[in-house]
């Protein structure tokens, strides 16, 4: 039976069994997207990236799949993925000195940041930010209550992807729990849950995902670059030039991560996002290649 070559490495972290696990998965350019879903099925990780060849002028193609889906990009599969390649010396790459890749993937062409220490920085893509949001239904889906909410309205936001963000006090992050059936009754697939800590530029996160199956995420790259649109345009940030804020995510899950983010804006306007990340190497193999189902 063919096989393919897999690693599984944990990103924004720098110690093994934290941060955000990852299936990286390499030639697997021949499968259909059934076969791809099944493998993501099968690892059972809130991610798998399946490394392709580039078709339109990127270092290299991805395509990004939950148990449940695919999804057009996500950031700590894009960090992972840019890092483990460089690391291989896919493609010429150099580990000893990093690398600057551009990833192709359903949000464009994005370019990674590869440094020679197992980090990467991820710039993300044209950020986007919807409306304010009755916050009645968000407490809901987390069980939490009015008297949890602090700072500014909820909103949806992204650079890539986009997250709604509930703000609330620094003690209610703890206590949230999701209740799928108020987030499918609402109709909501992905929240985030935070608290801020203006002194230190400092947001304390949770990501639920109900609709991806993946009741909680450990490590949210896509969210974290969505936080930096909202907090400009809801004043937890400056309006004017460059930011820099730390997510700090997945203690409640036993897997602390830690992504350092900036945020460029101006006249008000938020223009871009990056986010950094450690990635730390768990473990190499191979996996069948599931039946082609026509």
């Amino acid at each position: 039976m063919t096989k393919l070559t897999y690693e599984i490495v944990d990103v924004f972290t720098d110690r093994p069994f934290t941060g955000n696990p990852l299936a990286v998965v390499l030639g697997a350019e021949g499968l259909a997207a059934a076969q791809l879903q099944a493998l993501a099925r099968e690892f059972h990780l809130s991610e798998t990236a399946f490394v392709l060849p580039p078709s339109d002028g990127g270092t290299y193609r991805v395509r990004i799949f939950t148990p449940e889906l695919e999804l057009p990009f996500a950031g700590h599969p894009s960090v992972g993925t840019a890092v483990t390649l460089v690391r291989r010396g896919w493609a010429g790459l150099d580990p000893a000195s990093g690398a600057e890749v551009v990833q192709e993937c359903g949000a464009g062409l994005l370019p990674i940041q590869v440094y020679a220490d197992g980090r990467a920085t991820l710039t993300g893509g044209t950020p986007t930010l919807g409306p304010e949001l009755d916050p009645g239904p968000l407490l809901e889906i987390v069980g939490l209550t009015a008297d949890d909410l602090a700072g500014p309205p909820p909103r949806a936001a992204g650079c890539g992807l986009e997250w709604p963000f509930l703000s609330v006090r620094p003690d209610a992050v703890a206590r949230a729990s999701l209740n799928s059936d108020a987030a499918r009754r609402h109709g909501v697939t992905d929240l985030v849950v935070f608290a801020w800590d203006a002194a230190r530029h400092v947001s304390h996160a949770r990501a639920f995902v109900p609709g991806s199956g993946v009741p909680e995420d450990p490590a949210t790259g896509s969210a974290a670059l969505g936080f930096g649109i909202y907090a400009v345009a809801s004043g937890l940030l400056t309006g004017e030039g460059r930011s820099s804020y730390t997510v700090r995510q997945g203690a409640e899950l036993h897997r602390p991560s830690t992504l350092e983010c900036t945020v460029t804006a101006d006249s008000g306007k938020p223009l871009g996002a990056t986010v950094t990340g450690g990635v730390v190497p768990i473990a190499t193999g191979e996996i069948a290649v599931p039946p082609f189902v026509g």
